[in-house]
């Protein structure tokens, strides 16, 4: 069965419709065989995205479980091993949300759903 992780602003597109993902995207989100994944690390960039106004999703801050679980999604909560794994990977990048991504797709041997060119830097398998 195959495991991908959605990057954050996969999860937000897909739940808006899907239109602004790619064909790819969509097509394996859409999956019946497939583990789609939602880092705890997501819930908390758009939480705090959410308050600062930068992202508009009140219905998904009210009740996220319960939308993840509409869309037979599988939450994926940070562990002491996607942390430390998060802490020491190499390169430049500074977002500690697509470092803690990265880490969790490369321990759970996950590809991530993303558009942004900064995960093709790591060890992980990109779907876009």
């Amino acid at each position: 069965m195959k495991k991908v992780l959605l990057d954050t602003h996969a999860l937000i597109w897909w739940l808006e419709g899907g239109g602004k993902l790619s064909r790819a995207a969509r097509r394996v989100i859409a999956d019946p065989e497939a583990t789609v994944l939602v880092s705890s690390a997501s819930a908390w960039e758009i939480a705090i995205k959410h308050q600062a106004g930068k992202v508009r999703v009140p219905d998904l801050i009210r009740d996220f479980q319960g939308r993840l679980y509409q869309e037979g999604f599988v939450e994926l909560p940070i562990s002491i091993e996607h942390a430390v794994r998060a802490g020491t990977l190499s390169g430049k990048h500074k977002d500690p949300f697509d470092r803690v991504l990265i880490a969790q797709s490369q321990v759970e041997d996950a590809a991530i759903v993303t558009r942004d060119a900064w995960f093709r830097k790591y060890a992980v398998q990109c779907i876009w």
